[in-house]
């Protein structure tokens, strides 16, 4: 199983990349899948001016990337919550794509420094999902507290617990991207 995750922060000193970094590891240690994070940070794509397939010389860099969502099974996107939305750079490859999107199924993990692990974030997001047609699933990862939760190379600070919620989180994204494989589109 091929399993892109997404760390949708550009923000220096960012927090929630900690988390796409635990669900690396995670999805490797329990040998899930193959993972691989699609960093926006990376990636540092132009504010959105068009959809892909209507752009006459798109970047070679936005090429792969949509290559990488088109040939992934499932997508995991981690963002943080600044202001009760997601930042622009995940809101701009969510615009950027739109087939590559269609029935792909995508679980979200939203991240906070304080309490409430970025629940706000949950339903601006899944309304721009919905509108493009993709498969999110019911299952939500929020992080509160990010900074005492995971360190900087997204190892988890109470792992027994946070190894039980990513299986839970995980295999409903795993059981979704199994039946969309069974159905055969």
């Amino acid at each position: 199983m091929k399993i892109a995750i997404i760390s949708a922060s550009v923000r220096k000193g960012r927090n929630s990349h900690r988390v796409a970094l635990y669900f690396k590891n995670y999805i490797t240690e329990h040998k899930i899948g193959d993972a691989q994070i699609l960093d926006l940070h990376e990636y540092q794509f132009p504010v959105f001016e068009e959809r892909l397939r209507l752009l006459e010389n798109p970047s070679p860099q936005t090429v792969e990337f949509a290559e990488h969502i088109t040939s992934a099974d499932a997508i995991v996107i981690v963002t943080p919550e600044y202001n009760g939305g997601y930042p622009a750079s995940l809101k701009n490859v969510v615009d950027l794509l739109y087939t590559e999107w269609k029935r792909k199924p995508i679980a979200i993990a939203t991240v906070s420094a304080g309490p409430f692990g970025g629940s706000q974030v949950i339903t601006s997001l899944l309304f721009s999902l919905w509108k493009i047609g993709a498969w999110v699933t019911p299952a939500m990862f929020p992080v509160p507290n990010v900074e005492k939760a995971y360190t900087e190379t997204g190892e988890a600070t109470d792992k027994d617990a946070t190894d039980k919620r990513a299986k839970a989180f995980l295999d409903e994204l795993i059981w979704c991207a199994t039946a969309k494989q069974k159905m055969g589109n």
